[in-house]
C-alpha cells in the first residue's frame, strides 16, 4: 500500500466529482427530457431497458425502479436480444438503451429492430453523434464531467449520471400519472417498507374487540368493560352510535370522587384527540401516536364519526413498522 493513501480523501474526491457531475446534468436538463417523458407515458405497453456492460446493469436497475413505481418495464440484455430476445419487444413498446459511448455493437440489433418496426428509441448516451445517438429519436445526454478515476477510466461518475436520470424519468412518469402512496404499496408487499404501507384497516382490531359504552352507561359498568376489553381504554358513543369521547386512567383519577354513581358521558375526555381512518398508512398513524401532543398507545379507528376498530401500538410493531 502506498506510504500516502489517504482512503477518506479518495472518498470526499470521488463523491465531490459526482456531486458536481449531478448539479452539472440537473442544470443542464432540457426540452429533450419532456420529450422523453411523453414517449414513455404514451407507450401502450412496456419500457425495454436496455445496455450491455455497467450500463447493462444499471438498465437494469432502473427497469426495476419504473416497474415498482407504476410504469411497466423490464430489462432485455443488449448481447441476447440478437440470440431471441428481441422478441420480448413488442410494438407499443418504448426502448430506452443506455451506452456512454454510444458505439456498443451489441446494440445494433436492437437499433434495427426499433427502427424497422417503428418503436420509440430513447437514448441515454454522452454522444448525440454516435450510432446510438443518431438512431434514437430522443437523446438524454449525460453531462460532460469526468470519471472519477483519476487514470483509469472506469464507469463510476457517468453510471452514476445514468442512475440519477433514469430516477428522474421514473418519478416524473409517477407525478404525471398521479401514483400514490397505496398504489406503491401494492408492488411493495414485504419487507419494512411494505410494513410501512400497510393501512391501519389492514392492522386494526375489528367490532368484536372494540371497548364501547354509550354516553349514559353508568361507571360501574364501563368499569367492566373496560376490564374485560384490556385496552386500557373505553369509547363513548352519543345515541346515533357515533365517537363523542373516550375513558382513560387517567380519567378515572380525575373523577375517582364519587366514580361510580357518574355515567361515562360525565368522565369520559370530549373527543377523543386523536383518531384514524381505516385508509391512513401504518407509517402516518404510527407517526400520529408518536406525537408528543399528546403521544398515545392506542387509536380509535374512524369511519363516518363511527368507530370501527381500534389499533394498538403493538400492533404496528409487530407488523414491523417501527
Amino acid at each position: 500500500m502506498r506510504a500516502d493513501f489517504d482512503a477518506v480523501a479518495v472518498g470526499r474526491r470521488v463523491l465531490a466529482a459526482e456531486s458536481a457531475a449531478l448539479t452539472l446534468q440537473a442544470e443542464g436538463l432540457d426540452e429533450a427530457f419532456v420529450q422523453a417523458v411523453d414517449i414513455l407515458y404514451a407507450a401502450k405497453g412496456r419500457i425495454a431497458c436496455t445496455g450491455i456492460g455497467k450500463s447493462g446493469h444499471v438498465a437494469r436497475k432502473i427497469a426495476a425502479t419504473f416497474a415498482s413505481t407504476g410504469t411497466a418495464a423490464f430489462f432485455v440484455h443488449a448481447s441476447e436480444a440478437s440470440h431471441g430476445d428481441l422478441g420480448m419487444i413488442g410494438q407499443e413498446d418504448a426502448v430506452l438503451a443506455l451506452s456512454k459511448s454510444g458505439e456498443v455493437r451489441e446494440l445494433s440489433d436492437i437499433l434495427a429492430y426499433a427502427k424497422r418496426f417503428r418503436i420509440p428509441l430513447i437514448a441515454l448516451t454522452a454522444a448525440p453523434g454516435s450510432a446510438l445517438g443518431q438512431a434514437a429519436d430522443v437523446v438524454l445526454r449525460l453531462a460532460d464531467a469526468p470519471e472519477a478515476t483519476a487514470e483509469v477510466s472506469a464507469p463510476t461518475t457517468s453510471t452514476t449520471l445514468q442512475i440519477a436520470l433514469g430516477d428522474a424519468l421514473a418519478v416524473a412518469l409517477l407525478e404525471r400519472r398521479g401514483f400514490t402512496a397505496k398504489d406503491f404499496k401494492t408492488f411493495h408487499p414485504g419487507g419494512k417498507l411494505g410494513a410501512m404501507l400497510r393501512t391501519v384497516g389492514d392492522l386494526m382490531h375489528g367490532a368484536g374487540e372494540l371497548p364501547l359504552v354509550a354516553h349514559d352507561t353508568p361507571m360501574p359498568e364501563a368499569l367492566l368493560v373496560m376490564t374485560e376489553k384490556r385496552w386500557g381504554i373505553v369509547g363513548v358513543t352519543d345515541d346515533a352510535g357515533r365517537l363523542v369521547g373516550a375513558i382513560t386512567d387517567g380519567d378515572l383519577r380525575r373523577h375517582i370522587e364519587g366514580l361510580l354513581s357518574q355515567t361515562a358521558g360525565q368522565v369520559m375526555t370530549a373527543g377523543p384527540k386523536k383518531t384514524a381512518p381505516p385508509a391512513m398508512m401504518a407509517s402516518e398513524a404510527l407517526a400520529l401516536m408518536s406525537d408528543p401532543a399528546p403521544s398515545v398507545t392506542v387509536l380509535f379507528v374512524v369511519e363516518n364519526d363511527r368507530p370501527v376498530g381500534i389499533l394498538h401500538v403493538h400492533d404496528l410493531l409487530r407488523a414491523g413498522v417501527m
